[in-house]
């Protein structure tokens, strides 16, 4: 995966309906806690700062230290590997959701706690920054 030169608009114009406005919303959200422009990675991924990362295996890449995507039915937050059981607090606090080993799903903003998920990214940060990898 890697940044690109398209703008955010470009991407934000394929979410239509009230995603499209919540796309906005999580735009300014990730902007405000990391103080940095956002960047589209792969196409349709917004992201914010840069990590590089390596496995035990060998393999590496370089990846946002926080981002996110929306589409037609549902966003999506990038966080650090096991975050659910890195944070549970958090997971119990924020609402209703979906979540996988890395990602957080959301299907409408509405149905969350929005200082819970504020929390989420500046933890994700910090995560990212002290660690260097997912």
């Amino acid at each position: 995966m890697s940044p690109s030169a398209m703008p955010v608009g470009e991407v934000f114009d394929k979410v239509t309906g009230p995603r499209r406005a919540e796309a906005d919303e999580l735009l300014e959200l990730h902007r405000e806690v990391s103080g940095l422009e956002p960047v589209v990675w792969a196409g349709r991924i917004i992201g914010f700062g840069e990590v590089e990362y390596r496995y035990e295996s060998g393999h590496g890449g370089r990846m946002p230290e926080i981002a996110f995507a929306t589409g037609q039915q549902r966003h999506t937050l990038y966080l650090p590997e096991d975050f659910a059981e890195l944070w549970p607090d958090l997971i119990d606090a924020l609402g209703q959701h979906r979540a996988s080993k890395v990602c957080l799903y959301l299907t409408r903003l509405t149905k969350i706690d929005m200082g819970v998920l504020r929390e989420f990214l500046v933890r994700s940060l910090a995560h990212s920054r002290g660690q260097g990898r997912p």
